[in-house]
C-alpha cells in the first residue's frame, strides 16, 4: 500500500502542483482540480477505516503521503484532515469526506451542544468546510468537537510567511456538528502532538526537494570556467544540506512508525527538533548556493523556503520542543535515562501549550 502511495501522490502532485498553481494559491484561490484530484484518489480518507470509504492504512504508510505535500507544497489542508480523520475515529466518530481541518491553538468551553471562544492558527480555515478541535465542557472534561466553519461568527483571514491561510475563527454559542469524550490513551496536547507530527514530515519533503533543486543548480552554473560544484567549499555545503535532509526525514518516519497505539511524543519532539533546525539550515544554504537568483520570485526556490521557514515554528518551535524534551530527558535523571530512551512507556511527554 505505501508504494502505491506514494507513486500515485507523487504522479498527482507533480502534474499539478504548477508554479501558477501555487501564485493563485498565495493570492487566494481555493485550488479546486487539485483538492477533486485528491478526492477522487482517496487520498482525503486514506487513513480511515474501509467501512466509510477509507484504506484504513497506518501512519507508516500514511508518511509517504505527508512528505510528497512538503516536497511538492501543495496548498491543501490534506495534512490536518489525515490527522482530524483519525481524531474523529479515535473518539469514536465517523471520519469525514468533506473538507477538515483541526485547530490546536483552542480556548473553546462546551455547554450542551453549543461551543463558545476562538481557535487560532486554523490552517487553510476560510475554505475548511469543518474544523475538528478540543473544548473543555462543564465537568472540566476534554471533548473531541467537530465545528461547521459556517456557524463562525467571525473569520479573522490571515496567513504565515509562504501566504498559506492560517485564520482565527470566533463561535458564540455555536452549534457543534458531533462530539465526543477525548479518549483516556490520548491527552490534551493530542492535537499539538499530530500536528507537529505531519509538519516534520513535510519539512523532510520540502528539505529534499531543495536538496535535488541546489544540487542541480550547482552542477549547472559555471563560474571561472567550471560548476561550481566542483569547489570544495560548495560541495561541503551540498553535504550538510544532504545530511540535515536524511536525519530530518529519519527522525519523522521513525515518529510516524511509533504513532499507530497514539501519537509517541517523545518521538514527535525530536523529530520536530531535527525537522525545525534541518529547515532553518536547509534554507540557508539553498540561497547561499543559488546567490542571487535564488531571491527573484520567477525562480522556485522562494516556493520551498518560505514554506520551510513558516513549518519550522508551527505547532511548536524547535526551542518549544527542546524545552519538552529536556525537561522530561532531566525528570528520568542518569538511571532512568537509558530505560527511558528503551521502553515506549517511559516516553510519554508533559507538554504544556503556550
Amino acid at each position: 500500500m505505501r508504494e502505491l502511495f506514494e507513486s500515485t501522490i507523487e504522479r498527482v502532485l507533480s502534474d499539478l502542483c504548477t508554479s501558477d498553481l501555487l501564485r493563485e494559491a498565495e493570492s487566494g484561490e481555493w485550488p479546486v482540480a487539485l483538492w477533486r484530484t485528491l478526492e477522487d484518489n482517496g487520498f482525503p480518507l486514506a487513513g480511515a477505516p474501509e467501512m466509510v470509504g477509507g484504506a484504513d492504512a497506518c501512519w507508516s504508510d500514511l508518511f509517504v503521503i505527508i512528505r510528497a505535500l512538503g516536497r511538492f507544497v501543495a496548498p491543501v489542508p490534506l495534512a490536518e484532515m489525515i490527522v482530524g480523520n483519525w481524531l474523529l475515529e479515535q473518539s469514536g466518530l465517523n471520519a469525514r469526506s468533506d473538507i477538515l481541518s483541526i485547530a490546536s491553538e483552542s480556548n473553546l468551553t462546551l455547554v450542551g451542544a453549543r461551543v463558545s471562544g476562538e481557535l487560532r492558527q486554523v490552517p487553510w480555515g476560510r475554505f475548511a468546510d469543518s474544523v475538528v478541535t478540543l473544548a473543555n465542557d462543564e465537568a472540566g472534561q476534554l471533548n473531541v468537537v467537530l465545528l461547521d466553519v459556517a456557524t463562525a461568527e467571525r473569520v479573522r483571514q490571515g496567513t504565515n510567511i509562504a501566504s498559506e491561510a492560517r485564520d482565527q475563527l470566533s463561535f458564540s454559542s455555536a452549534a457543534i456538528v458531533m462530539s465526543a469524550l477525548l479518549p483516556a490513551h490520548l491527552d490534551g496536547d493530542v492535537l499539538l502532538a499530530a500536528g507537529a507530527m505531519v509538519r516534520s514530515a513535510q519539512i523532510s519533503g520540502a528539505i529534499n526537494e531543495l536538496l535535488v533543486m541546489t544540487a542541480s543548480y550547482a552542477g549547472e552554473r559555471k563560474q571561472f570556467g567550471k560548476p561550481i560544484a566542483a569547489f570544495q567549499a560548495i560541495q561541503q555545503q551540498l553535504a550538510v544540506l544532504a545530511e540535515q535532509a536524511a536525519a530530518a526525514s529519519v527522525a519523522a518516519e521513525a515518529a510516524f512508525a511509533g504513532a499507530d497505539q497514539g501519537i509517541p511524543t517523545f518521538s514527535v519532539a525530536a523529530a520536530k527538533i531535527s525537522a525545525s533546525d534541518a529547515a532553518s539550515q536547509a534554507a540557508a544554504i539553498g540561497h547561499s548556493v543559488h546567490g542571487a537568483i535564488g531571491f527573484t520570485q520567477e525562480y522556485a526556490l522562494h516556493n520551498l523556503t518560505r514554506r520551510l521557514w513558516s513549518w519550522r515554528s508551527e505547532f511548536g518551535s524547535s526551542t518549544f520542543w527542546s524545552k519538552a524534551l529536556g525537561k522530561h530527558v532531566c525528570a528520568a535523571g542518569a538511571e532512568g535515562f537509558w530505560p527511558m530512551l528503551t521502553n515506549p512507556e517511559l516516553q510519554n511527554l508533559s507538554i504544556t501549550q503556550k
